[in-house]
């Protein structure tokens, strides 16, 4: 029995040899690696300063986000700095206005309501509905009109929603209503009211929802 048991102490500190010098090894070799770190004036300190240092702009990836076509910086003042809206003149098949109403005698009978037969108003209240020359000017059809005899150029036609519903504008230009046309990082171009509203009929139809709400079992 005595011979056994010197036997395994023997074996034992055989198995315990390679993991010594395992640690050794390892040791040494973090020892090399790390003492010229602590050695240096900065040491650790200097190591977080560098790590947290902000990067050199010129060493980073930099993806361009492309400004979408047809857009017009908006005129309003913005919390974030300048913004941009859809544009409104190129989407009229039939712009400019002035093409047809100018000076010229008009030779055919009931021309505007025949020109403009898709064209329903309903905008504005019983009290005050709204008609053509409550938004568009009567001598520049190019223009629209405020209400207090300003033109307002079709691209800004937030200009003229406004006066009437200006806390959608407000929130239209601090984000809270309407959409926006790019990504979140980059210049921020949002719709016009136009994109999404109908002007002559800006109410939107009473519609069921895409989704619903699947009843819990």
């Amino acid at each position: 029995m005595r011979t056994q048991r010197g036997g395994m102490k023997k074996q034992d500190k055989n198995r315990q040899l390679p993991q010594i010098l395992f640690c050794l090894v390892l040791f040494g070799t973090l020892t090399l690696v790390c003492l010229p770190v602590f050695s240096s004036g900065d040491g650790v300190t200097g190591l977080i300063k560098s790590a947290t240092t902000k990067l050199d702009p010129d060493n980073q990836v930099q993806t361009d986000i492309i400004m979408p076509k047809h857009v017009v910086q908006a005129k309003e003042p913005y919390q974030g700095g300048i913004f941009y809206t859809q544009t409104r003149k190129d989407k009229i098949s039939r712009f400019k206005c002035s093409a047809c109403h100018s000076d010229k005698e008009v030779m055919i009978k009931n021309a505007g309501k025949i020109s403009h037969a898709e064209i329903k108003v309903q905008h504005g209240g019983k009290d005050g509905p709204s008609d053509c020359n409550t938004c568009h000017d009567k001598t520049d059809r190019d223009f629209l009109i405020s209400a207090k005899g300003a033109k307002i150029d079709i691209d800004h036609v937030y200009d003229m929603c406004g006066q009437c519903h200006f806390r959608q504008k407000k929130d239209w230009i601090g984000g809270a209503h309407g959409k926006r046309v790019t990504f979140w990082a980059g210049q921020r171009v949002v719709e016009n009211c136009t994109s999404c509203h109908n002007p002559h009929s800006p109410r939107f139809e009473k519609r069921m929802p895409t989704t619903y709400s699947v009843p819990l079992k």
